[in-house]
């Protein structure tokens, strides 16, 4: 506690990263090696990530052993994801480095910023990449901190020079408590994370409290038609989007997709004067509201309108949200990061809405197994828009289960419990990514859509389809 209130960057040379391939905290190691600091780390697994920070002069370790901390470190960071018995913590513990989680660093960072937080269940990563986007095309030049890789900018970082930092406040174990912003969008709440929150009403105050961070001059931005953002009471400034409540601030009315030139259009009021059309090429009723914070914050810092149309119109999308990858036997592949029933759902919907003729055949891996059994019967009714899904196996992430949470459900009793509820689609249960590419080679056809969704390695599919 004391290290951190006397916390001096300036100080601190040598900065060691336990799970540094996490999309996170790759973002923060990339940003201290920009910071002239002697950055090195450790992961489990190789991936894209890692490569990238290989690329940057970090060394990495693959096993995550004590004799990898060293005493000449001056501060260990770690991923949410490191338990405190971890062999590294304990060795740093041992040589008393100062040791901070990838959120309390990540909110040491905040204080010396205009911060703009963002946080709720979906679309985080893309409504962070669209604020920062609106501000870089506004000449801000702002900092930005996304969960996501981005096909511009340094995959999940901007660095600017100015005040502001834009940064995804992830609600996970209430880590976004950690920041301290300036201003707060929220996009949507409802129960995710059961492994944490018991039930939605703790969630609700936990996102109360992160309200109450926000001074009386700061301003909380809230999407209009959640039922359970509307419970939330700041002492701040506050500004409401919507789409279906009238009464909120800013409204998108007039929604038009053209799904020939894949793109869609709204009108946008403002306190109830009309800011003209907007277009962007992100698909679905989701996206649209995904836009609105952002254009809430543009208009508070004074971007003129223009600005943000033009930033609007030109965003390309982000790494597996919706994002279209390569054909594969003359059917068009898509990769995508939902993983909550509601997310399935919407972004189904966004596909048929873009490609209505089209079969559309969804390969979904569940994440986690307390998810899924927390969310089961909305899980059944997420899948209504495929045509042919098929479930893979439940991905169990590394050290967040035990063996009885792993053993309660399978992807199994989720393809039978939603063939009962319907009979029209096609589902296919797989054990494993193998059985997912063979039942995928079995059936596809020209013209599919395919979408590969989930939040686990199912994405590991993709370089073989490519």
């Amino acid at each position: 506690q004391n290290f951190m209130k006397n916390f001096n960057l300036n100080k601190i040379q040598k900065i060691f990263f336990s799970g540094i391939g996490g999309i996170g905290i790759s973002a923060l190691a990339k940003w201290m090696v920009h910071l002239n600091k002697t950055v090195i780390g450790s992961d489990i697994n190789q991936s894209e990530i890692t490569d990238t920070l290989q690329k940057k002069g970090i060394k990495i370790y693959f096993q995550q052993k004590p004799e990898n901390i060293t005493k000449d470190i001056d501060l260990f960071i770690y991923s949410p994801a490191v338990p405190p018995n971890h062999p590294e913590r304990q060795k740093a513990k041992e040589y008393k480095i100062p040791q901070l989680s990838y959120p309390e660093f990540l909110g040491i960072l905040s204080k010396n910023y205009y911060t703009i937080a963002i946080s709720g269940t979906h679309g985080k990563s893309t409504v962070t990449a669209l604020t920062g986007w609106i501000l870089e095309k506004a000449q801000l030049d702002p900092t930005v901190v996304v969960g996501s890789k981005m096909k511009f900018w340094e995959d999940n970082l901007r660095l600017g020079k100015s005040k502001y930092l834009v940064a995804e406040a992830c609600e996970w174990k209430a880590h976004m408590l950690q920041i301290q912003p300036k201003i707060i969008i929220l996009n949507n709440l409802e129960l995710d994370h059961p492994d944490y929150y018991k039930n939605v009403s703790q969630e609700i105050q936990t996102f109360q409290k992160f309200a109450n961070k926000l001074k009386t001059q700061d301003l909380l931005i809230l999407n209009g038609d959640d039922k359970n953002l509307a419970k939330i009471k700041p002492k701040s400034r506050i500004l409401t989007f919507g789409i279906k409540n009238k009464r909120t601030d800013l409204i998108a009315k007039n929604i038009r997709v053209n799904s020939k030139k894949h793109l869609q259009t709204f009108e946008i009021y403002y306190q109830k004067k009309s800011l003209g059309q907007f277009e962007i090429k992100l698909p679905g009723i989701i996206n649209v509201y995904n836009c609105l914070g952002p254009i809430l914050v543009a208009l508070n810092l004074n971007i003129d309108v223009k600005t943000i149309k033009l930033a609007l119109k030109s965003f390309p999308g982000l790494w597996r949200r919706l994002e279209k990858i390569c054909y594969y036997k003359k059917a068009l592949i898509f990769a995508d990061y939902g993983h909550h029933p509601t997310a399935v759902r919407q972004t189904l919907k966004a596909i048929k809405d873009f490609y209505p003729k089209n079969r559309i055949v969804l390969i979904f891996q569940p994440h986690e197994h307390t998810r899924t059994k927390v969310l089961f019967s909305d899980y059944t009714k997420s899948f209504d828009q495929a045509d042919v899904l098929i479930l893979n196996e439940i991905y169990t992430v590394p050290g967040r289960e035990n063996q009885k949470q792993i053993n309660s459900v399978s992807s199994k009793d989720l393809a039978q419990a939603i063939q009962r509820r319907n009979k029209k689609i096609k589902i296919i249960y797989t054990q494993n990514l193998d059985q997912t590419k063979q039942a995928l080679d079995s059936l596809i056809k020209p013209k599919d859509i395919v979408i590969i969704m989930g939040a686990g390695d199912i994405y590991k599919i993709i370089a073989k389809l490519k």
